[in-house]
């Protein structure tokens, strides 16, 4: 009988150590955590994550020989949450220093963005891209758009044929639609476009108008471009080159009433909206560029772009440029009417703030944004799904990331409070896993100090 109990702890000690020798020496543990279920809104108490070779592996209520871990992440009283996407990104061009660029990439991913879409593209972009796939770059997922398709660069349908098929070729995710391409042009783009296999998103030109562009099947329009000028009824016969900026000169001819039927046309043809709230608060507002320059995170920004940001904002909000407040809070109420409405009746929305834009420092203005889409009725959860698993869904990679789920990227966020509370937890950050690699909230501090002080030399 000794002889027997002795085999069976004999037995049960080399299970335990082939169950420690399993665990892969590059695993990484986070124990205790609770995660936020983005599609649900529930919260998964206690739960231990496992993470190897850049993918979600385990996600468990309990974990045998959390000891054979050699990286461990601590989890007890935080929240675990998907990377967020910075849907209307901008990476700097190849005349920008190569240091620099790969610092905009990193402002990104402190603030948890580990997803950006490149809303300018150019031939250097597909690089970074590759580099930041294939491990070799510090950055977030990249996705790229097509160098801009405006009345400048595309001006006939031979063009526009000779363009969509270069870009599609080259390997650009999309294609970017800026202002000033005419009607017949724009329409041979689409055709195209749809021939060759490539989707287009960004600006409606003025000669397109917001019905033809949702009826075309954007894959998004951005900042919620067209839709003011949409609004307004035909019998005013209003000339539509005199909109102003993105439809502002026509707000006191805007038709609310008409905001369903747009919203309507977008669930119809499946077009998300990308609203840039934060550019429409902070760039053409009544808050002045002192008070914006006054933020923290400006420190970020070589004082050369502080002081173009400065200059470009006193001119647009001047007196003799057509401003005026009352106006403009008539603008902002009509627009977060579209952004509520489309959140909720259209066909998605998509989280974007336009960085580096005016005053729009990468990565920080994506929490200006949350605030303007919650000022508008927003719920977090709806925010928080606007930049994760929405994004995964218009990528369809929703099998990639975008939730905390066995199986996809590690793109995580660990967070010191519950942000389906109080979204201001977004900015509690004790850490940002991208595709398996953890920054801890001191590296992470670490490296801003030096983009801080670098951009200072600027």
């Amino acid at each position: 009988m000794k002889k027997l109990s002795m085999l069976l702890v004999v037995a049960l000690f080399v299970a335990c150590n082939q169950a420690q020798e399993k665990v892969s020496p590059t695993a990484t543990l986070i124990s205790n955590v609770t995660i936020i279920d983005v599609r649900s809104g529930e919260l998964l108490e206690n739960r231990q994550v496992v993470i190897d070779s850049g993918k979600i592996k385990r996600i468990s209520e309990a974990i045998e020989n959390t000891e054979a871990y050699t990286n461990s992440i601590d989890g007890s009283g935080k929240f675990l949450l998907p990377g967020l996407a910075e849907m209307h990104a901008h990476i700097p061009p190849p005349t920008t220093d190569a240091k620099r660029i790969e610092e905009t990439l990193f402002l990104y991913l402190s603030n948890g963005i580990t997803t950006i879409r490149g809303m300018l593209g150019d031939p250097l972009h597909l690089e970074l891209r590759k580099r930041a796939l294939n491990g070799d770059l510090l950055s977030p997922r990249i996705f790229t758009s097509s160098p801009s398709l405006n009345g400048n660069s595309v001006t006939t349908v031979e063009e526009a044929k000779e363009k969509v098929t270069a870009y599609q070729q080259a390997g650009y995710d999309f294609l970017k639609i800026h202002p000033g391409i005419q009607k017949a042009v724009f329409d041979q783009l689409v055709t195209t476009a749809n021939e060759v296999g490539i989707p287009f998103a960004g600006h409606v030109p003025v000669d397109v108008g917001i019905r033809h562009a949702l009826e075309s099947k954007y894959a998004s329009i951005d900042h919620v471009d067209g839709f003011l000028e949409g609004l307004v009824p035909e019998l005013q016969n209003v000339d539509p080159t005199e909109n102003g900026f993105f439809g502002f000169a026509f707000t006191p001819l805007a038709d609310t009433s008409k905001i369903d039927e747009l919203v309507a046309l977008a669930k119809q043809y499946k077009v998300w909206i990308v609203p840039t709230q934060s550019l429409f608060e902070r760039w053409f507002a009544p808050v002045s560029a002192d008070e914006l320059l006054a933020q923290p995170e400006m420190k970020y920004m070589p004082p050369s772009t502080l002081k173009n940001w400065k200059e470009r904002k006193e001119q647009s909000t001047a007196p003799d440029s057509g401003f005026n407040e009352a106006q403009w809070q008539q603008f902002d109420s009509i627009r977060k009417k579209l952004i509520l409405t489309l959140s909720r009746d259209g066909h998605g929305m998509l989280l974007g703030s336009d960085a580096p834009q005016l005053f729009n420092v990468p990565g920080f203005s994506i929490h200006h944004e949350i605030d303007g889409m919650l000022e508008a009725g927003m719920t977090p959860l709806e925010i928080i799904r606007s930049g994760t698993m929405n994004p995964a869904t218009f990528f369809g990679m929703s099998d990639t990331f975008g939730e905390i789920k066995e199986g996809l990227d590690a793109d995580m966020i660990l967070l010191e409070a519950n942000p389906l509370e109080n979204l201001t937890a977004l900015q509690q950050i004790s850490g940002v896993m991208v595709r398996g690699k953890w920054l801890p909230k001191n590296a992470i501090d670490q490296k801003l100090a030096e983009i801080a002080a670098n951009a200072a030399k600027n």
